[in-house]
This record gives C-alpha cells, sequence and structure tokens, in this order.
C-alpha cells in the first residue's frame, strides 16, 4: 500500500477532474454537487450506477484541506478502491478487519500527520471508541457514506451499522457530508434523509434512466440452455454476471457454464472466504469471466465492462433487480440485462413472503415489492418505462428493450381465468381439496394420469375444458393470475393454489382479464446505441490495435496485482486505439489519461502502439 504519492496540487474542482483522473468535463449534475459539498454543505445523490458518483466525493476531498473518510460497506472491495486511487495519485488508505497491526498502525500514522486524501471505513468500525477518537487526531475534509441505501431497514441491502451514522453530524457538526446510492424510491430517499439526518442537505436526483442497458425479460425454459444461448449468440468471450436465488443453484450453474466451455466461476455466502476471495479477485482481474452469484456478489463492484447481467430467478424487487442490472455497461457501452421468469418463480416469491419472518406489515411491504416486479415482468408497455416509473421518472418508449422490439399481444383471458378459477373453487367445495398448478392443468387438458384415475378428477365438470391452450400456456395463465392477485398460493407450505376475494368478480363475469401472450418470433436484438467519439464501433484496423493493448494491459495488471480497470478503461483504450497517439503529449488528451497514469504508464503505451 503507497502512503506517498501527492497528487498534482489543483485550486478548482475541474483541475483535479483533468489532471488527476485525465477527464475533460463533467457529466450531468456532478459540478453542482462538487462544488457544493467544496463549499461546506452537506448533499443526498441519487445517481445510477457508472454515473460518475464516487467523483463527487472524492474531488471534493482532494480540493479541501484534510482528508476525506468514506463508509463503505464493501470490505473486500477497499483494496482495488485504494489501489485505483493511488494509480491516479490520489493518496489513499483504508483501515478494516484484514490488516495486522502494524499496517493499521501506518495507516492510522499517516492519517493523523495528514498525508492522506481518502480513508475508507466499514461503518461498524465507527462503534469502536478509538476510531473516533483517532478521527478527532486529524482534519475531516467531508464524510463520505457510499451506498446510503443500506440504511433502509427493509431494503434488499440493509446493514444495521449503517443506523448509527448519524453520529457523524453529531460528533462532528461542522464536517460536510455526502450519502450516496444508485438506487432509491421516494420512501427509501426519505428514510435515507432522516435516518442519517440530512433533511437540511441539498438533494441531488440524476435520471435514473441507463439508455445503453437493453432490458429483456423470457419466459423461463429450460433456464440453464438459454443462458448458455445467450452467452454464445452475443456475449460470447464477455465478462458477465448471472444471479440465481440458492447457493445449489450458483455451484450447478457454474459447473453446466464450464463443462460448456465458458469461464465461469461460483459465488456466495456459503463458500470458504478464501475461495470467494480468489473468485472475486479473478473476475475483477481478468477479462471474459462470468460469475455466477446469489445476491451476495456485485454491491460497489467497480468492473466497467460487464457486458451482460442475466437473472436465472426471479429478483424479489424492482430495486435489487435495478442495482443488479446495473452492473452491466458502466463503461456506456452497449450491455444486456436478461431475466428468465416463470411459474414456479412466482410460487416460491409467495411462499417465502408467506413464511417469513417479521409481522404484516413487513409481509405487505415484501408483497409490495414483489407486485411490482411482476408488473415489470408483465407489462405489454416498455419495460423502460416501467421501471423508470418505478423511481418516480417519466419517460418515453425506449425503442430498445424486448417489448419494444417484438411488442406482446394482449389478450382477452377472462374465459381462460374462469375455467381455471373454477376448478379451484370446485376442488375446494366438491372434494375438499387443493392442488399445485401441475394437476389443475392436467385436470383441464383431460390427461388420464394415474393420480386423476385414482382422485377421479375426470368427473369433475371442468376436467378436458381446456384443450385449446398448450401446457406451457396454461403455465402462462397462472402465472398472470398470480400477479394479477386473481390466484394466491396457500400458506400450507406445498405450493397449492387457492381464489382470492378478488376472483369472485371474475367468476361473476363482472371483471374481465386481459393476458400477456409472448412474441412467437424471438426477439429481435436491437442495433448498438449511437455513442460518441472513440466509443463508437471500432474499425478492424483500430480492433487490431485494441486487442493488443488490451494484451498490454492484461500484463501490466497482473504484474502489479491489481484489476485490469485500475490501469485504463477499456473506453480509454478504444479512444487510444482510435486516434493512435505517437507522442506523449498526443496521449495526454485521450480521455481518462491524467498526469499520474500519463507519467507510469505514456511511454510503455507508447511502444505497445508501435509494435
Amino acid at each position: 500500500m503507497s502512503l506517498t504519492v501527492t497528487p498534482a496540487a489543483a485550486a478548482t474542482p475541474a483541475e483535479v477532474l483533468h489532471r488527476v483522473f485525465g477527464y475533460s468535463e463533467f457529466r450531468g449534475n456532478q459540478a453542482d454537487i462538487i462544488q457544493h459539498v467544496v463549499s461546506g454543505g452537506d448533499a443526498l445523490v441519487l445517481m445510477p450506477t457508472g454515473g460518475g458518483k464516487s467523483l463527487c466525493y472524492q474531488i471534493p476531498a482532494l480540493v479541501r484541506p484534510g482528508t476525506g473518510v468514506v463508509i463503505s460497506p464493501l470490505i473486500a472491495l477497499m483494496q482495488d478502491q485504494v489501489d485505483a486511487l493511488t494509480a491516479v495519485g490520489a493518496r489513499a488508505a483504508f483501515l478494516n478487519s484484514t490488516q495486522s497491526p502494524t499496517q493499521r498502525s501506518a495507516v492510522e500514522q499517516a492519517y493523523v500527520a495528514g498525508e492522506l486524501d481518502l480513508l475508507y471505513l466499514a461503518p461498524e468500525r465507527l462503534r469502536i471508541d478509538s476510531t473516533a477518537a483517532l478521527l478527532d487526531r486529524g482534519t475531516i475534509s467531508l464524510f463520505a457514506i457510499d451506498e446510503a441505501h443500506c440504511v433502509s431497514q427493509w431494503g434488499h441491502d440493509f446493514r444495521p451499522d449503517y443506523l448509527q451514522l448519524s453520529m457523524l453530524h453529531e460528533r462532528w457538526p461542522t464536517v460536510p457530508r455526502i450519502a450516496l446510492t444508485a438506487t432509491a424510491t421516494e420512501k427509501t430517499h426519505g428514510e435515507i434523509a432522516h435516518r442519517l439526518q440530512l433533511g437540511d442537505a441539498r438533494h441531488f436526483v440524476a435520471s435514473f434512466d441507463r439508455p445503453n442497458i437493453q432490458y429483456r425479460i423470457a419466459a423461463k425454459n429450460q433456464p440453464q440452455q438459454q443462458l448458455l444461448q445467450l452467452i454464445r449468440s452475443e456475449h460470447s468471450g464477455d465478462a458477465g454476471i448471472v444471479y440465481c436465488l440458492s447457493r445449489a443453484s450458483v455451484e450447478k450453474t457454474a459447473e453446466f457454464l464450464v463443462q460448456n466451455g465458458v469461464a465461469a466461476l461460483p459465488y456466495h455466502a456459503g463458500l470458504p472466504a478464501e475461495v470467494r476471495s480468489t473468485n472475486q479477485s479473478r473476475f475483477l482481474r481478468e477479462d471474459s469471466i462470468v460469475m455466477v452469484a446469489t445476491i451476495a456478489f456485485g454491491m460497489g463492484i467497480d468492473k466497467p465492462d460487464v457486458r451482460f447481467v442475466a437473472h436465472l430467478d426471479l429478483p424479489k424487487s424492482v430495486e435489487g433487480y435495478y442495482q443488479e442490472t446495473g452492473r452491466a455497461g458502466r463503461d456506456g457501452q452497449s450491455s444486456t440485462a436478461w431475466l428468465a421468469y416463470g411459474l414456479q418463480d412466482v410460487m416460491q416469491q409467495r411462499r417465502m413472503i408467506n413464511d417469513s419472518e417479521g409481522d404484516d406489515a413487513h409481509r405487505r411491504t415484501l408483497s409490495a415489492h414483489l407486485e411490482a416486479m411482476l408488473a415489470l415482468c408483465e407489462t405489454v408497455t416498455c419495460r423502460r418505462v416501467q421501471l423508470l416509473g418505478y423511481f418516480g421518472e417519466t419517460a418515453t418508449a425506449c425503442g430498445n428493450c424486448d417489448t419494444c422490439l417484438s411488442p406482446p399481444a394482449s389478450v382477452d383471458g377472462t374465459v381462460s381465468a374462469q375455467k381455471l378459477l373454477s376448478t379451484v373453487v370446485r376442488l375446494a367445495r366438491e372434494r375438499n381439496q387443493k392442488f399445485g398448478a401441475g394437476q389443475l392443468i392436467d385436470i383441464l387438458l383431460g390427461r388420464r394420469t394415474p393420480r386423476i384415475d385414482q382422485l377421479q378428477h375426470d368427473t369433475l365438470s371442468t376436467f378436458g375444458i381446456g384443450t385449446e391452450l398448450s401446457d406451457q400456456e396454461w403455465r402462462g395463465v397462472v402465472r398472470q393470475l398470480l400477479a394479477q392477485g386473481l390466484l394466491a398460493v396457500n400458506s400450507d407450505g406445498f405450493g397449492t393454489l387457492v381464489i382470492t376475494p378478488e376472483s369472485a368478480a371474475v367468476l361473476s363475469g363482472t371483471r374481465s382479464v386481459m393476458l400477456r401472450v409472448e412474441p412467437a418470433r424471438p426477439t429481435k436484438r436491437a442495433a448498438r446505441p449511437p455513442v460518441k467519439g472513440a466509443n463508437a464501433t471500432l474499425s478492424t484496423e483500430a480492433q487490431s490495435v485494441f486487442d493488443t493493448l488490451r494484451a498490454w494491459r492484461a500484463a501490466e495488471a497482473k504484474e502489479q496485482g491489481v484489476p485490469a480497470y485500475v490501469v485504463f478503461h477499456d473506453a480509454t483504450l478504444r479512444e487510444i486505439a482510435t486516434l493512435r497517439p505517437s507522442t506523449i503529449g498526443q496521449l495526454g488528451t485521450v480521455t481518462g489519461v491524467g498526469e499520474s497514469k500519463l507519467e507510469k504508464y505514456g511511454e510503455r503505451v507508447l511502444a505497445a502502439l508501435a509494435e
């Protein structure tokens, strides 16, 4: 860990942006946020993943006197965050439980001596009295509370230690605070402001739109094969993340991908810590790795060239889905968010809610989250409009999601719904029986199975009245009735189905039911969204140069033991490959090449280009 590198002195945020980070201009409302914090104001920042949140506290920490203290829940990633800052010439370090006493002592001495620009701490470390006493011995330029949504008690990433962070304002009332998150509904937004005592802070809410991400949701049908087809046809050789609900599914999916020639690694909380650490390190440091994981993986992952995020199970909330899919395409390049979704997902989530700990209010909150996720899955309109609407943002149809590219039909499914609901009612009233979807569909299709014969279900009046639909189509009907609250999963733990109070209106004919029909043709791939300058599609010659530069970067990163993006982002290498600079001065004009990186890598890049 280097504690001696000093960034070039700069009087203004714009000069730091250019000289240290190598960018010529701020994006969106970065400039306003940074100036507000530099002036000593508190800020609450909602900005999408890849929107440049980190610069909003890193630049003020470099401009203001003292050390910026960053509260981050990501102990496993602190080293990479520090490496990235050190690479641009900032003096950064962390304090956490992974360090030896000697390492901690060196960092503490550097902080007290004023030799650090940024210091990363885990929130639980602030519970230790000696940590607060240490901070009192130095000069704090600001507090940055990263992943601030972790303060929300019913959120998907709740961390109890975040609840105590109001003490920052109480103990150091004159130090500006900036809380940042990549996702928050209006309710979570308010909860962050309340729990962190940021009611008087200035709030900055950026657009949550990520136009470079194509959102697609497919009916689940052999999901592992569907995933393999996605990778082979669209993302061969790309880095990606695959999310599964269970640890067993993670391991089976990773093994399946490896057997089919995909470089895949598993990640879940049940693996030994050293295996998780090694796999995460390989994902960050190597190109073309696919990480198969539970949601235990991903928060704070700063890998910019993740080209796809796939879900093989239904996320529990739109917030979680948005946060996870947002890990794709941080570099602004075209990327895919793909989800396979089926009937069993809905039933499993309903069962989990019924069995969850907490009171009825908590279960209602979980149900509301699931219903919003189901609405996104079942919409016949633009998915991006639905997604952004959840966060209170108005949008127009994007033309770059599956429902825009291959619009599904919406049909009157009232009769089908009545047939299915009537079967549920007749089994309950005439036989005092409850069954899951499989038996209900067998009855409607008139199948002669041993179970049908044994239970004499062929004598029901609904036996065989549903042959106009296939087994898969009936499963779609069940799924959508569950999504619309016209069917419910019984709390008996066996996955049986029951009607709801809303079902009566359908059975009586006073309420119609519209159902989504999946398009028969394969979903079209969108053309690459237009991108500016060197980030556009490379020419054949430039692609060859880009590949050479990536190989050079991989060797550099391996030698230093850091992720490849710490050396240079793909976007920077693309611009170099397009411009083909021949002098240090020309290379210094490339976006992402600051003074420190120019000094360290300039001659080596020019040598690689000369080859």
